[in-house]
């Protein structure tokens, strides 16, 4: 049941961050559903590590989760593109402990 939370969410988030340039209406609150949903998803996800490093990444994971939620606020909220900044740093963040998270298990 998480795994399909977690992928709806982030098709949603997809879906909402591209059709947003279209100006549909909807598309923030969309990409706000996903946006939380992968999210609550990420946070919820229980890792039992004592390793240091790794717990670093989940708190860089937290921090990228919150960046996806705010990302969507300012979509609503400001109607223009200072959302792109929020979701830039948020994927970065993704992308890098996606990698460095398994990495650092497999070495212990």
């Amino acid at each position: 049941m998480r795994q399909i939370i977690y992928w709806t969410g982030g098709v949603l988030l997809l879906l909402g961050a591209v059709v947003y340039v279209t100006g549909w209406a909807f598309a923030p609150y969309v990409y706000l559903a996903g946006a939380v949903m992968f999210s609550a998803m990420q946070v919820t996800e229980r890792y039992e590590d004592d390793n240091f490093i790794v717990r670093r990444l989940r708190r860089q994971q937290w921090i990228a989760a919150f960046l996806l939620v705010l990302a969507g606020v300012l979509m609503i909220v400001l109607r223009h593109n200072e959302w792109v900044v929020c979701l830039l740093v948020a994927a970065i963040i993704e992308l890098y402990t996606s990698y460095r998270i398994p990495h650092e298990r497999e070495k212990q």
